[in-house]
């Protein structure tokens, strides 16, 4: 496991991301994203954008495909309502000869590798954890470990994005997140002709006739406000398949 030493403590790295599956590129909105992390000039700062969209619309996979169009590492970070502040930042573990280890969050070890951090469906967690973030998302570009005892700021390189769904689950930003998380990209439901595409990246066995009708149904689905989302979609089509597979072999 790979660690670096800061200020005399010494912390253990998480592993980056790697997400194995079919990309269609929306390049529009890849874009947009590698727009926001631009540097125009040595005193100038990325911004960190924040995805938002219907679950299943693609936010994370987008932001993974940016981050990977720039060749750099990928470190994700689930958020939920039971997030902490110490689990953002640097977590103590027992290690097998009973002495503490510090463990840096995938944010945390992005920021000291000049990695991409994502969070995902940063909206579920409390103000109290996003408190701890909050001098990383503006000038400042550092986080402090209570825990460890030290303050870590972040490679020039790092980038960061967010994601936030648009459900009844999640928690209203406070307003001084909110202005540090710049610009807002909303994600909405893809065309007729990018659901196809899609479906037919995630599904290059199935028939055309079958892409077709699934796309149909999707596209009234969205016409009439259902949540019916492109993975959605996919995951409809793996079940039609293996079912007519496994009642071939019946």
């Amino acid at each position: 496991m790979e660690s670096v030493v800061i200020d005399g403590v010494t912390i253990y790295l998480s592993h980056p991301d790697e997400l194995n599956i079919p990309l269609y590129p929306r390049n529009e909105i890849i874009e947009q994203i590698l727009a926001c992390w631009l540097i125009l000039d040595e005193k100038d700062l990325p911004l960190t954008p924040r995805l938002i969209g219907k679950p299943g619309v693609g936010k994370t996979t987008l932001a993974y495909a940016a981050a990977k169009r720039l060749n750099k590492e990928v470190y994700i970070f689930q958020a939920t309502v039971d997030t902490r502040p110490e689990d953002l930042i640097i977590t103590p573990v027992i290690s097998e000869d009973k002495k503490i280890r510090y463990v840096a969050s995938p944010i945390v070890t992005a920021m000291i590798k000049g990695g991409v951090a994502i969070i995902d469906e940063a909206n579920r967690m409390s103000e109290k954890s996003w408190a701890s973030l909050a001098p990383l998302l503006d000038a400042r570009r550092y986080v402090e470990s209570i825990i460890a005892g030290i303050k870590i700021k972040a490679h020039l390189d790092f980038r960061l994005c967010v994601t936030m769904n648009e459900d009844a689950s999640t928690f209203e930003l406070p307003e001084y997140i909110h202005s540090r998380l710049q610009p807002q990209i909303f994600i909405d439901f893809p065309s007729y002709e990018e659901e196809k595409a899609i479906l037919k990246t995630n599904l290059p066995w199935a028939d055309e006739g079958l892409l077709d009708y699934i796309v149909r149904f999707l596209q009234m689905a969205h016409e009439y406000g259902e949540l019916y989302s492109v993975r959605d979609g996919v995951n409809i089509g793996r079940y039609v398949l293996k079912k007519i597979k496994f009642s071939n072999k019946s």
